[in-house]
């Protein structure tokens, strides 16, 4: 019968095929058992489909490495030849290999970690957001809302800083910049804005401890910033770019609704001197008048603390959201 040489060890043919096929046969049933395990997952009633997920992905790791362990002892090959082979794999561990050790290292922590699931929505430190698709053995595959495919090792979720929007609750709060005109009475803006939030259908309440708040957030050089906050609904947390333009849309038409002047950059002129005239008369040649010093319209006469959403924020009902201190202390 013919046989093969290895090492100084003379293999059969037939043992070797038979060891293909146990490889072979070991990878068909892993493969099966992930499928049967993702199936069940997809049911009514299953668990977490990221807790389902992990468990496919151990079987198909664990199916395989037995077939190979079965395929070794079928050929025949002495455990002394592996002292060599685990000398081999150190020194490609240290000259080539680290990396994609660390990966698929790193992939394991991940799934028993349970710290980033499929199904999650993340911003990675690069700025890109989408949702975990896949956990693979050396990297994570990630869709963004444009369908792209990214392909992200496993070891910068571990060593990297990673935003998971939905790992603790999908519900998510979102501010959205906006700036009017000096003068503008602050409460016509609340106004305007609240209705602005009323208006966008991803909203996910309007009283509450969650309701729409605007909060005057700086002085600008131009403007007076404003910031609408508002508590998103959960298909709105996954989709940030399409909600932030649905809500500066609304926002543009509440404040030509209410006529409020969204300001463009401004510039004092001082003038000295001009034709040789100085201060009123040079101001005068140019048809300037004096400023008057009445105060303008919208001085925002209903300042009290009832109407400053910011403060309710800290003070009020809405300082539950934070959790007590006992809760914060648990680990």
């Amino acid at each position: 019968m013919p046989s093969v040489n290895l090492s100084g060890e003379e293999i059969s043919l037939t043992r070797l095929l038979t060891a293909v096929g146990v490889v072979v046969a070991s990878l068909l049933v892993g493969l099966l058992l992930r499928w049967v395990v993702l199936r069940h997952s997809m049911q009514p009633g299953s668990a977490h489909r990221g807790t389902w997920y992990t468990v496919s992905r151990l079987a198909l790791y664990t199916t395989l490495g037995l077939g190979v362990l079965v395929a070794i002892s079928v050929i025949g090959i002495p455990t002394t030849r592996f002292a060599w082979l685990a000398g081999a794999l150190g020194v490609g561990l240290g000259f080539g290999l680290q990396t994609i050790f660390n990966n698929f290292i790193s992939g394991l922590i991940l799934l028993f970690d349970k710290s980033l699931e499929v199904g999650d929505f993340v911003e990675l430190e690069s700025g890109v957001t989408g949702e975990v698709r896949d956990i693979r053995i050396r990297s994570t595959r990630i869709v963004t809302n444009d369908n792209i495919d990214i392909l992200v090792p496993n070891a910068e979720f571990v060593s990297g800083q990673v935003v998971n929007w939905t790992h603790r609750e999908v519900a998510r709060r979102l501010r959205v910049p906006f700036g009017v005109a000096y003068g503008t009475d602050k409460e016509i803006v609340k106004r305007a804005a609240l209705e602005a939030a009323a208006e966008v259908p991803f909203t996910l309440a309007l009283d509450g401890t969650r309701r729409p708040q605007v909060w005057l957030t700086g002085f600008g050089d131009s403007s007076l910033d404003f910031e609408l906050v508002v508590w998103l609904t959960d298909e709105a947390t996954v989709r940030p770019a399409a909600v932030t333009a649905a809500y500066n849309w609304s926002l543009h038409s509440a404040l030509q609704r209410h006529e409020i002047e969204i300001p463009f950059p401004q510039r004092d002129l001082n003038v000295r001197q001009l034709f040789g005239l100085e201060g009123k008369e040079a101001r005068a040649a140019l048809g300037l008048t004096e400023v008057d010093s009445a105060p303008r319209r919208g001085t925002g006469a209903t300042d009290g603390p009832e109407g400053n959403d910011a403060a309710q924020d800290v003070t009020g009902p809405a300082r539950e959201l934070l959790g007590t201190r006992e809760d914060l202390d648990r680990p």
